[in-house]
């Protein structure tokens, strides 16, 4: 079931990470820079969750908007790269099953997402962030958040016919939906109507899920997150299974 997965999750892994200082390092900087732009201007302002700075407030949900911005990124671009260059031929050719296909492309967004989330924690660890209260929700959230948005990055891989059509998928989709979770805010803080409205952005429970495992507080219960993300999850991966088994835009 498994042929030929270790071999594509190899090539995958190597590919972004031949070209860390653009795939990883590049994210990294980027979140920095945003933690101390946005530290400064909400300098003195009151804190958000009981007993935690903004600037210490701000960092998961940097983290987390990082990886999965980045997991997105990992299986589109690649995916795109490989049909326009014409290589995909030779991934498909060989005896790779429909799963082992797309568990490789999906684990490579996951370690790209995670080592971009490792780094961001790392660099901002001096803005006043704690060990997380519960490594493992952290981790689950991390996790699953990559996976979904790996798996959407292949349907943008797919389905778009040029790299500009792909980026419709991160500008207009992606980006407003991560934007718009609470990365930089807490949801309470919103009228009632954006507030609603926030509670039917599947990124948004990412971010609070990411966030309570590091500080034990969330905007909605966590279990509400974890459901909502993991059925989320399972939604994503069984609609981008049945595209790939169809053969749509890759065999056909």
């Amino acid at each position: 079931m498994l042929t030929g997965f270790p071999t594509l999750l190899k090539k995958e892994i190597l590919r972004f990470w031949k070209v860390g200082f653009q795939t990883i390092f590049a994210p990294v900087m980027t979140a920095l820079l945003y933690q101390l732009i946005f530290s400064h201007v909400m300098k003195g302002q009151p804190d958000i969750l009981p007993g935690v700075s903004y600037a210490a407030f701000l960092i998961p949900g940097l983290a987390i908007m990082s990886m999965t911005q980045n997991a997105f990124a990992n299986a589109s671009s690649s995916l795109i790269q490989s049909r326009l260059s014409g290589n995909l031929i030779f991934i498909l050719l060989p005896p790779i099953s429909t799963f082992s296909f797309y568990l490789a492309y999906v684990c490579a967004a996951i370690a790209r997402g995670l080592f971009v989330g490792v780094g961001v924690l790392a660099v901002c660890a001096f803005f006043g962030l704690t060990m997380p209260v519960s490594p493992l929700w952290a981790l689950m959230f991390a996790v699953m958040g990559c996976a979904i948005m790996g798996s959407l990055g292949l349907l943008a891989g797919i389905v778009a016919e040029k790299f500009d059509q792909m980026a419709l998928f991160q500008n207009f989709i992606i980006m407003p939906l991560t934007f718009l979770s609470g990365v930089f805010y807490s949801i309470n803080s919103l009228p009632e109507f954006w507030r609603t409205l926030s509670h039917f952005n599947p990124i948004f429970y990412m971010i609070d899920g990411f966030r309570y495992g590091f500080f034990g507080h969330s905007d909605v219960s966590p279990w509400l997150s974890l459901s909502v993300v993991t059925i989320s999850w399972l939604a994503t991966s069984i609609g981008i299974l049945m595209l790939l088994k169809s053969g749509y835009k890759l065999r056909h």
